[in-house]
């Protein structure tokens, strides 16, 4: 009776068991699937700065660029002007680089090589796939995809909201917590972390002082805002 028993626990555990990895790898395929498709034009690609944003893992998505891109990237690398060539041969590097990155995937659509506007086809596989969006740097190209609601994905944009958020001269107030690593530096914190360090300011410690931005830098860790004392 108890050797039944305990063959009947067996099976239940060996059944749930196999239900649950089932069921976990039917999540990681589903999160696969459900990656955003994003088509990539010429313009995205011979900008190149996409390749450095994908690297990040910040542009986590199904990127596809499509054989109609890729011709009009070769004919630019045929033509005529230098400067063209040279750009156009930079982007059909990036796209040989974008599908050595780990957190997207990249898959070359063979959609039909006829008249039809590079951009215009776009917008229609954009439309033909709900949820999906154009990475660009084409300002046209952008305001004609919002106006068929298809969401855009802009380098410039991005850039710009990542510029630096405090220029050389700039005044503002702070209030200094501790010293800095460096003789008679003092150091305050803004808003979001980022560390100002303020010269001269050591012996101003539990003060708010105004201060005047000389430079600020961007890294891996953080951002930096150098600063002195300002004059009233």
């Amino acid at each position: 009776m108890e050797l039944f028993i305990l063959i009947i626990v067996l099976v239940i555990l060996t059944e749930t068991t196999v239900i649950l990895i089932k069921n976990r790898i039917s999540i990681f395929a589903s999160t696969k699937n459900a990656r955003r498709k994003v088509f990539v034009d010429t313009s995205a690609l011979i900008d190149g700065r996409i390749l450095a944003v994908a690297n990040t893992g910040f542009l986590a998505d199904n990127l596809i660029v499509t054989r109609s891109v890729l011709h009009e990237l070769q004919l630019l690398a045929d033509g005529k002007d230098s400067e063209k060539r040279a750009r156009a041969r930079a982007g059909m590097d990036v796209v040989k680089e974008l599908e050595r990155v780990v957190y997207c995937d990249v898959a070359i659509y063979e959609d039909e090589l006829d008249r039809t506007p590079v951009d215009d086809r776009l917008i229609e596989l954009a439309k033909e796939n709900p949820g999906s969006a154009i990475c660009t740097t084409d300002f046209n190209l952008g305001k004609v995809a919002e106006a068929e609601k298809i969401d855009i994905l802009n380098v410039n944009e991005l850039a710009l909201v990542l510029q630096d958020s405090y220029k050389k001269g700039q005044k503002f107030t702070i209030k200094i917590v501790e010293k800095g690593s460096n003789r008679g530096q003092g150091v305050g914190h803004l808003d979001d972390g980022s560390m100002v360090v303020v010269d001269k300011a050591s012996t101003k410690i539990g003060e708010t002082v105004k201060v005047e931005v000389l430079r600020f830098v961007q890294n891996a860790s953080g951002r930096i805002v150098f600063t002195k004392l300002a004059k009233d």
